[in-house]
């Protein structure tokens, strides 16, 4: 094999503060800003609570079997190669092409969210009417700040891991700042009487509301799977790596749980409704101004360049480990001779996450549900990869390894099965048809790359560059 055909052109630069800060700022990102006010109106107060940390279970536990193998087998692509190491070269290409939807999804969720924000701070900025979509009228100025917002992220992550990562820090930073100041506010001016109804009091009862909240959880945290995609440019020992990942969702749950508290405390189910983004409502409440609500916005656009920030690196190193062993076109398995990313891959990225803010506010929604469907599908199938490699490779070297291996992933494949099924006709969050649609045409479009790709370049090719990448020292 040729020196220019390995993976490991990539840098590791990333320390353990810039990996903590990718992954938290890739779970926190901007969801909790705008579905906060509607997670706890569904589910109510203690409902919607009770959802992030169930939810925050299952992912944990999902998270648990992809420190393990990240710990295992630190290369690029992550599940990319757990999957194929456990189950072969289609489910590995099913599994990492899910996973990509959802990191696409984010991207392209963050190029909506951003005009959306824009609009508390500069209210009726929107002008410049293209059509209408879903009932929404879309605008132009509208469209064009998520537009110029994708092209800067795209140019940061061209430019390298070390100026994404630096970025990162800086945000995430922030974020904690703002958060730690609502939290503690809240804590001491909140009313516990404010929190009614606790549970959904809805058509589909308190168990249908605890559910239409949780299918959001798997959209929300998404992000700790990030780190073993960019497991090549972490500058850590490899059980450090497992360590960092678990810390990251633990301090994610953490996270969703106490905005979703504070928020409740400070504002009833009447002002939740009447409010456009509920946290910065809170936040103002809490502080008696409009700088405040202000300040939280800026820690939502924070959160907004964090999570999209952290997909671009995520799912630009999935698309190139897919490419790298034959399972896409070539060029998208490219690095760059100085910045050593892989170009090509994240300029795709920034192209479909450009088209989203086209589609106006509702793609907001058929985002989070579609792509969060193709996050859990990856969940699944990681998690039967562990429990494959435990049985079958039981001797295999692990940095870091799970107590109770066999029962966490059990458990973990019975959480994703469970968050499967929510998105299923039948459950009370099914999917609507628009998102099956976005849903399928991804899936459609990728495997007919998949069968272009195995006729052009053979499956013999991937399986030798996939085996390599996790038998090299």
């Amino acid at each position: 094999m040729s020196k220019s055909s390995e993976p490991q052109e990539f840098v590791r630069v990333l320390a353990r503060a810039d990996v903590l800060a990718l992954a938290f700022g890739a779970m926190i990102g901007w969801g909790w800003i705008v579905l906060t006010g509607s997670a706890i109106l569904d589910g109510g107060s203690v409902g919607a609570i009770l959802a992030f940390v169930v939810g925050g279970i299952a992912v944990l536990l999902v998270g648990l079997t992809y420190a393990e193998l990240a710990a295992a087998m630190p290369r690029v692509g992550g599940e990319h190669v757990y999957s194929y190491r456990a189950l072969g070269h289609a489910a590995s290409f099913l599994c990492t092409w899910s996973i990509v939807l959802g990191y696409v999804s984010v991207a392209s969720f963050e190029a909506v969210a951003l005009p959306t924000v824009f609009e508390y701070l500069f209210p009726g900025y929107a002008v410049g009417h293209l059509w209408t979509v879903a009932g929404w009228d879309v605008q132009a100025s509208w469209v064009a700040v998520g537009v110029i917002g994708s092209i800067v992220m795209m140019i940061v992550n061209y430019f390298g891991i070390s100026t994404a990562a630096l970025l990162q820090k800086v945000v995430t930073g922030l974020i904690l700042l703002v958060g730690v100041m609502f939290v503690t506010g809240s804590l001491f001016t909140g009313d516990a009487a404010n929190m009614q109804p606790l549970f959904s009091s809805g058509e589909s009862g308190a168990i249908g509301g605890i559910v239409a909240v949780l299918v959001l959880v798997p959209f929300l945290f998404v992000g700790f799977d990030v780190i073993p995609q960019a497991a090549e440019e972490i500058n850590l020992s490899y059980r450090d790596i497992g360590k960092v990942l678990v810390l990251s969702v633990l301090m994610a749950v953490a996270w969703y749980v106490l905005i979703v508290l504070g928020t409740s405390l400070i504002l009833d189910g009447e002002a939740l409704g009447a409010s456009t983004l509920s946290v910065p409502a809170a936040m103002e409440a809490v502080f008696g101004g409009a700088w405040a609500g202000n300040l939280m916005v800026l820690a939502g656009i924070a959160g907004i360049i964090t999570s999209w920030n952290a997909f671009y690196i995520g799912g630009s190193r999935a698309i190139y480990a897919l490419a790298h062993s034959g399972m896409l076109p070539a060029f998208l398995g490219k690095l760059h001779p100085k910045y050593k990313t892989p170009t090509n891959a994240i300029i795709l990225i920034g192209v479909l996450s450009t088209l989203a803010p086209f589609f106006g506010r509702p793609a907001l929604v058929w985002l989070v549900d579609a792509g969060g469907l193709g996050i859990v599908i990856a969940y699944l199938v990681v998690a039967v990869s562990f429990l494959i490699l435990r049985r079958r490779e039981p001797d295999m070297p692990r940095p870091y390894r799970v107590s109770c291996g066999i029962a966490v992933g059990v458990l973990a494949v019975l959480m994703s099965l469970g968050m499967l099924f929510a998105y299923l006709p039948g459950s009370p969050s099914a999917l609507v048809p628009v998102e099956w649609l976005i849903f399928g045409m991804w899936m459609v479009g990728g495997l007919v790359l998949y069968a272009w790709a195995r006729r052009r370049y053979g499956r013999e090719m991937g399986d030798r560059l996939i085996r390599a990448s996790y038998e090299r020292d």
